[in-house]
This record gives structure tokens, C-alpha cells and sequence, in this order.
């Protein structure tokens, strides 16, 4: 994104997880499931599968902001929206506005 001239900060989110605002903020241009690592450890062993669709979104996004492996990576906030994982022609459109 630096070669693109687009200023961002890079934040470690397994060490310091989003913040519920940001979350909401992810949650509007992504929708619930997509903020989910489902191919990850915690997801597994915590069972989100099941766990999941009992949680409301406020719990879900709770749970997020409190543990940054269940986070899909890589996450980028803007107050433009949100994109997450990588698909190259999805962060070409995304950057392209």
C-alpha cells in the first residue's frame, strides 16, 4: 500500500485485536462471518462453527476485539469500509476508489 502512496499503520492483530468500533465499523462492508478466521486453531477448538449462530452480533464482535486469532487476516479499516483475507482483484477494487 506504501508504493501506492496510501498511508497506513500496520498493527499485529493477534497481539493487539480490533477494537469493537472498528469491528462495527468492518461488520457494515463485510457482514459477521467474514470477520471470522474459520480456517484457524481458536475457531476450531473454541467450536465457532456451533458456537456462532447462538451469539448475537454484539457478543460476536465482543468476542473479536478480546481475541485477535479469530480474526481474519489481513484486516483493513477505513472509514471508506473494510476488506479482509486476500483476493487480489477484491483489494484492487477496494483501493481503486
Amino acid at each position: 500500500m506504501a508504493d501506492r502512496g496510501i498511508e497506513y499503520e500496520s498493527i499485529q492483530v493477534r497481539d493487539q485485536p480490533p477494537s469493537v468500533a472498528e469491528l462495527e465499523l468492518a461488520y457494515a462492508s463485510l457482514g459477521l462471518k467474514r470477520l471470522f478466521n474459520s480456517s484457524g486453531m481458536d475457531y476450531r477448538s473454541l467450536g465457532m462453527k456451533d458456537v456462532l449462530p447462538t451469539l448475537s452480533d454484539a457478543e460476536a464482535l465482543g468476542l473479536l476485539s478480546e481475541n485477535g486469532n479469530l480474526v481474519k487476516r489481513p484486516l483493513v479499516v477505513g472509514a471508506d469500509g473494510a476488506m479482509n483475507g486476500f483476493k487480489e482483484a477484491e483489494w484492487e477494487s477496494f483501493f481503486a476508489t
